[in-house]
């Protein structure tokens, strides 16, 4: 076998970045789609040639080999688990589910029946990503000591069309956007040991601006918007997080790591590309355009954003390319359940402490993933060019 069937479920607004991308990758190919609303499945089935089918018909159906869950975070755990039970490797849209032990479970489910596990974000295998991990193992910024890590915007009500459960229990910047800045840092630094925090709401109650149905609807907040952490790495390294929906503007750049030798700047880990920058000992700033490496170039830009803003690398399906190499290869990938899982702790462990204060300790361990090589990154790509 050179080429395994996927089937995706949940053919809401992320679908369509899936389902364009999927053919660029070698190794797998877009066979079925499936969703609770049947005209959803229906009108993404015929816009790209593959069939519509129930959720259960897609969990049976034999030439679906990796069932890629892009349901609501509330439904990710029940999705999950029953592909796997049907015998499907599995790659899920972050958070791996709502619930830290369930993540512990449906990585033990995919281990007990020897099945691949993967999940988004799969961002940090893209160019910038790749550019930031070469620095850090290279040295050339040192030993990291401390760092900062930054997402703000004032949420999701102006732009998309159903943003209610970006609200609810399971959403909130944490869960919703941490795996994405998290999964970065996890990949820099390795795994986290414990975490402090404060939480709050900064608006109890959200106005749809956003062109659809619910425009116009008011949204009860029910999670917290505003979150700001102290992240300890079992390396050592002490890494301020802040993450809100409640800003209007800022200055902040997403990553920078403060190391014994310099400094480095990491691009937005929500993209593929970007630039990194670096500086030695106090020098200037070294930018490093990610933009000519593989998964690096900018080619894509939601339809939500001003002229103004540029482009960006969209290379979604980059981890599904590598989990669908790592089963017909046996190999272990980057992307994986265990590493999500770790995040997902770690969210919950800053929510906790949020909430409820003190210093709370992130209990599993996950493996540093192996750097991608620019080699590796190449044999997914099906495209003659970047």
């Amino acid at each position: 076998m050179t080429e395994l069937g996927v089937g995706i479920v949940g053919c809401g607004v992320i679908s369509t970045i899936y389902m364009q991308n999927l053919t660029l990758f070698r190794g797998v190919r877009l066979v079925a789609c499936a969703d609770l609303l049947a005209e959803c499945a229906r009108a993404q089935a015929e816009k790209f040639g593959i069939r519509a089918l129930t959720i259960d018909e897609s969990l049976r159906d034999p030439e679906v080999d990796i069932v890629v869950n892009l349901t609501t975070p509330n439904a990710h755990f029940a999705v999950s688990q029953a592909a796997l039970a049907a015998g499907k490797h599995v790659f899920s849209e972050k958070p791996l589910c709502v619930s830290a032990e369930d993540g512990l479970r449906l990585v033990q489910e995919a281990d007990r029946r020897g099945l691949k596990l993967g999940c988004a974000p799969d961002t940090f295998l893209g160019a910038g990503g790749r550019l930031a991990r070469d620095i850090v193992d290279g040295g050339k910024v040192g030993r990291i000591l401390a760092g900062s890590c930054f997402l703000m915007s004032h949420g999701m009500e102006h732009w998309h069309p159903n943003p209610e459960f970006f609200f609810k229990p399971g959403g909130g910047p944490i869960l919703d956007i941490g795996p994405y800045y998290l999964g970065a840092l996890c990949n820099l630094l390795g795994p986290i040991e414990s975490v402090q925090a404060r939480a709050s709401t900064g608006f109890a109650e959200r106005l749809v601006t956003a062109e659809g149905a619910r425009k116009g609807d008011r949204i009860t907040v029910e999670t917290p918007t505003t979150v700001m952490a102290l992240l300890h790495f079992v390396g050592g390294a002490d890494i301020v997080l802040s993450m809100s929906w409640d800003v209007w503007k800022h200055g902040h750049p997403p990553i920078e790591l403060y190391g014994t030798e310099g400094s480095l700047r990491v691009p937005d880990p929500n993209f593929f590309g970007g630039t990194v920058e670096i500086t030695a000992r106090g020098e200037d700033w070294q930018v490093l355009d990610s933009a000519e490496r593989l998964y690096g170039k900018p080619n894509w830009r939601s339809p939500n954003w001003p002229a103004s803003a540029p482009d960006r690398a969209n290379y979604r399906c980059l981890g599904i390319a590598e989990l669908a190499s790592a089963v017909l290869h046996g190999t272990p990938h980057r992307a994986s359940g265990a590493f999500a899982a770790h995040v997902l702790e770690a969210m919950h462990a800053i929510l906790r402490a949020g909430e409820h204060g003190g210093t709370i300790a992130v209990e599993s361990r996950m493996e540093r993933p192996a750097p991608l090589s620019d080699a590796e990154a190449a044999s997914y790509w099906r495209a003659a060019a970047s």
